[in-house]
């Protein structure tokens, strides 16, 4: 349970840093660009006074500055308007095809179309709303506006945060697939070997002592205590063959769930404490599920033992059945001390614990059993503290 705290906090500590650096390449990109627009409207105050200037100077004068100044300007788009909104002349004003203009870096590999006045007069309207207050330029009397727009570097990199987080993002996604791909796998191989060397290692000394309960059926042995024996035996070999099938490939058979739920509950009613009391809800209608009869057993009994636990051995443990046209429902209710909302999501994990002592795995090996081998699913249906727990197996109906 430790290790599950521990391992919430480490995700918490990462998102934290994860938004931070977020926070901190959007803020440093933001002022970037601010100072980048404050440089692109010096430039055309720069590009408005040159042009002014080149008006103002006389025939026998030096043009080369100014045209200079007017010629520099190959990135940002700008409009040149009177007083009347019309349209005088325009720069860096680049029309491609739509799906050009998708590209992020308008790579020009698709013809240019024609400049036409509809463009143009979308061009300045969206201009004002990006640059409300335009540059002034007064030529002989007559008052002219210059209005423009960011340049597409400057586009590029108010989004480039957003592009570069989105990369990080896609990366990490695909790491944690592969390496929760590579874990999953790695933790099945350890399933798998665990549960078959139990079995192999529960085999052997089984085999003798069946052998040796035969020998003591001809001895004056008291036959309740031979009877008690058995019954060990028939318990040990039960969970050998648990261990085995749990190691391997089940073999799915189709049972009548009325039947296979009932008669195990029957049989596990005894051997739960005696102030336990188990009711069924069944419908009458026959659900016919495919399911391993031992492993599916199994889930339910570490259910059960769970539900009893939750009770100190003491309550009522009920178990009803929905189903629809495709999928049937088990629920498994009980009256214990509950789940607290935190821990829902966890209680599957192998090794979580509300006990003091415990290995944990018992739900884990449940939604192994279920989700793996019999293709369902297994998971809290609701829970509250100090009123009960309800778990729900869904199967799929034959």
């Amino acid at each position: 349970m430790t290790i599950y705290k521990k391992e919430q906090k480490w995700k918490k500590w990462l998102l934290f840093f994860a938004i931070l650096i977020a926070s901190f390449s959007i803020i440093f990109t933001n002022n970037l660009v601010k100072e980048l627009k404050n440089e692109e409207r010096k430039k055309i105050e720069l590009w408005a006074q040159a042009t002014k200037n080149l008006v103002n100077i006389s025939s026998d004068g030096d043009f080369s500055l100014a045209i200079n100044v007017i010629t520099e300007n190959k990135k940002i788009p700008l409009i040149l308007v009177d007083e009347c909104d019309t349209i005088l002349e325009y720069r860096n004003l680049i029309k491609y095809s739509k799906l050009d203009s998708l590209l992020t870096f308008k790579l020009k590999i698709f013809e240019e179309k024609k400049i036409t006045k509809k463009f143009l007069a979308k061009e300045l309207l969206l201009m004002k709303e990006e640059n409300s207050t335009p540059i002034e330029v007064n030529f002989i009397g007559d008052k002219q506006f210059i209005y423009y727009k960011d340049s597409n570097i400057l586009s590029m990199l108010r989004y480039y945060p957003f592009y570069q987080l989105g990369f990080i993002l896609i990366f990490f996604i695909i790491a944690y697939i592969i390496f929760s791909a590579s874990k999953k796998s790695e933790q099945n191989k350890v399933w798998a070997g665990m549960a078959k060397e139990t079995a192999h290692q529960l085999a052997t000394p089984l085999s003798s002592l069946i052998a040796c309960s035969e020998l003591l059926k001809e001895s004056e042995i008291d036959p309740i205590t031979l009877n008690e024996i058995n019954k060990d035996l028939t318990r040990l070999e039960t969970i050998t063959d648990r261990f085995s099938k749990i190691g391997s490939v089940p073999v799915l058979k189709n049972y009548q769930l009325n039947e296979l739920l009932g008669s195990f509950l029957k049989y596990l009613e005894k051997r739960l404490p005696h102030k336990i009391e188990i009711i069924k809800n069944f419908p009458e209608d026959p659900i016919f599920v495919s399911a391993n009869k031992t492993l599916f057993e199994w889930a339910i009994e570490n259910l059960c033992r769970n539900a009893t636990d939750a009770m100190k051995g003491n309550g009522r443990i009920v178990f009803e059945i929905n189903s629809n046209n495709y999928e049937v429902d088990i629920l498994i209710k009980d009256y214990g001390h509950g789940i607290a909302k935190n821990k829902v999501n966890q209680v599957f994990l192998p090794g979580y614990t509300s006990k003091k002592s415990g290995w944990g795995l018992g739900l884990s090996l449940t939604k192994r059993i279920i989700e793996e081998y019999h293709k369902g699913k297994v998971f809290v249906s609701s829970s509250e503290e100090n009123y009960g727990t309800t778990f729900c197996i869904r199967l799929n109906k034959v």
